[in-house]
């Protein structure tokens, strides 16, 4: 229940930024204490979700499709690994790499993880119908194509990297196809 010591003014509740914002903070919260009782984290369902999608690759590859920066790709992919939920092995091509396969246990967990991101949307998008959550979504990833076209979302990838150094601050993306930012570390979904 809002009372009006705190009730938000009217140029905030009209202001997309500003409601992209209060919904991220929300849906991080409520993605982090589902994943989390799931055994998993935002970054584990987005390096499973990118290998099962697209078949092995490097993990330079899975870094840049998941927009994950590399030190904590090689981080949460070694949480995977010791889970047994992944594989490394050598690039033929360059003993240098390693190629990175999702595993048939991987593949169960990420199904998992599918159904508790589908509980999540369904209880983060609950006053909607589903055809407004459809739409929502549409709007939602013709804005974030949009941004990734003209460099925007090069500038925010920047700013991310800065901003898990500092690991306060929360942003919007989402969990499917660039969804929610995710960090395991203060209170992120990572």
């Amino acid at each position: 229940m809002t009372t009006a010591d705190d009730a938000q003014p009217a140029r905030l509740r009209h202001a997309p930024s500003w409601l992209f914002g209060q919904i991220s903070v929300y849906g991080h919260r409520l993605l982090n204490e589902r994943l989390a009782a799931a055994g998993g984290r935002g970054y584990h369902y987005r390096l499973l979700a990118a290998l099962e999608e697209f078949g092995p690759a490097s993990q330079a590859a899975i870094g840049r499709r998941t927009g994950i920066d590399r030190s904590d790709v090689v981080a949460a992919l070694n949480e995977l690994g010791d889970r047994k939920l992944i594989e490394r092995t050598p690039d033929p091509g360059d003993r240098r790499r390693n190629i990175i396969t999702i595993t048939p246990d991987g593949r169960e967990h990420l199904e998992r993880l599918d159904a508790v991101l589908s509980q999540v949307q369904d209880e983060l998008l609950a006053p909607l119908a589903a055809a407004e959550r459809e739409q929502l979504t549409g709007l939602m990833t013709r804005v974030a194509d949009h941004h990734r076209r003209t460099g925007n979302g090069e500038r925010a990838g920047a700013a991310s990297s800065a901003d898990h150094i500092s690991g306060h601050i929360d942003r919007l993306t989402g969990p499917l196809g660039g969804a929610f930012r995710f960090s395991g570390r203060t209170g992120r979904t990572g």
